[in-house]
């Protein structure tokens, strides 16, 4: 959460680098507040690194702020990352007109590959509910790197949701299950969520809970997705529609070796096409940058077409943000 003390007021972007972040944070909260309100959205993006020097995003969730700052390496070399991110927050204050006990700020440091983003990073509170075309999400703004809500794939699962009705629907890597919640909405027969964390499992079973579409037809399990997905490939269980939407990379005592996109997509992508009834559509996703769908990935498939840049919601800037591809089984 934001230190009270780390506003300056009114004149607090004193440079002529700050006062070009205030307005353009000024011009994306009055254009993007109407686009949202339009929408049904409740949680959106009004700044997206749209000026190179000020690497943050800044994302309204309700009447809460969520700043996540990409530091450049020679910023936090030389020390200017901690006074321009005093600047951020500052005008982020004085525009967005909320008080500092309402901003959660995180900061995403580079990392090495390989190494994961996800965990904790702090112990206060943030939990609240939002809402996206009708439906309703907790996100938690103070524990977690991620909020619980992956925006960009907002515009993905609303087709998910146009094509769900009736269908034995599959979420892999489910995160706290939106794509799932939004199958359930659509009509979906079934659903089956798969994820390593019970953490996640539970978040996702509230976000069902909350939107009244908790039921026996909709199954959470906890697995290592790609062993799940490999194992169950060998046996009867089909699927109309399935949404893969794997990190770039993941390890953990829960699961056998390491998941690593690049590397192991062609593997996966051959397992859930054997899952797929005839006719079945895969929405498969990742966010890996510099990321290549191996040609071995796309045989044997009846279709391959990839959705971005036009996947990403007007909101989001960065248009690298995720790579998104609907697959049609033969």
């Amino acid at each position: 959460m934001a230190d009270p003390k780390e506003s300056h007021g009114k004149d607090a972007p004193g440079t002529t680098e700050a006062a070009m972040f205030a307005n353009r944070l000024r011009k994306g909260a009055k254009h993007f507040r109407k686009w949202a309100q339009a929408r049904g959205l409740t949680a959106f993006r009004v700044y997206d690194r749209d000026i190179p020097e000020y690497p943050f995003a800044v994302d309204l969730y309700g009447d809460c702020i969520h700043v996540t700052e990409y530091p450049h390496r020679r910023a936090l070399k030389s020390g200017t990352a901690e006074t321009q991110r005093t600047d951020v927050l500052a005008a982020v204050t004085e525009v967005l007109e909320v008080p500092a006990e309402r901003i959660f700020v995180k900061t995403h440091t580079p990392q090495p590959w390989g190494r994961a983003q996800y965990g904790r990073v702090g112990q206060g509170s943030g939990r609240l509910v939002v809402e996206e075309r009708g439906l309703k999400f907790w996100v938690n703004l103070g524990d977690y790197l991620d909020t619980g809500l992956f925006m960009d794939h907002r515009d993905t699962r609303q087709r998910v949701r146009e094509e769900a009705k009736g269908k034995r629907f599959l979420n892999l890597f489910a995160y706290t299950g939106a794509f799932t919640v939004y199958a359930a909405a659509g009509g979906a027969a079934s659903t089956v969520t798969v994820d390593l964390s019970n953490s996640y499992l539970d978040w996702a079973e509230d976000n069902l809970d909350l939107n009244g579409l908790a039921s026996s037809r909709h199954e959470l399990i906890r697995a290592d997705a790609k062993a799940w997905v490999e194992a169950q490939a060998r046996g009867p269980e089909r699927y109309d529609l399935i949404v893969c939407d794997p990190p770039s990379f993941s390890t953990s005592k829960k699961m056998t070796g390491s998941f690593n996109v690049q590397r192991d997509h062609p593997r996966l992508l051959d397992a859930l096409r054997a899952l797929l009834s005839p006719g079945g559509v895969l929405y498969f996703s990742n966010n890996f940058l510099g990321f290549q769908l191996d040609d071995k990935a796309t045989r044997g498939w009846k279709s391959v077409e990839e959705l971005t840049p036009a996947s990403i919601p007007e909101d989001f800037q960065r248009k690298d943000i995720h790579r998104c591809w609907r697959m049609v089984a033969p």
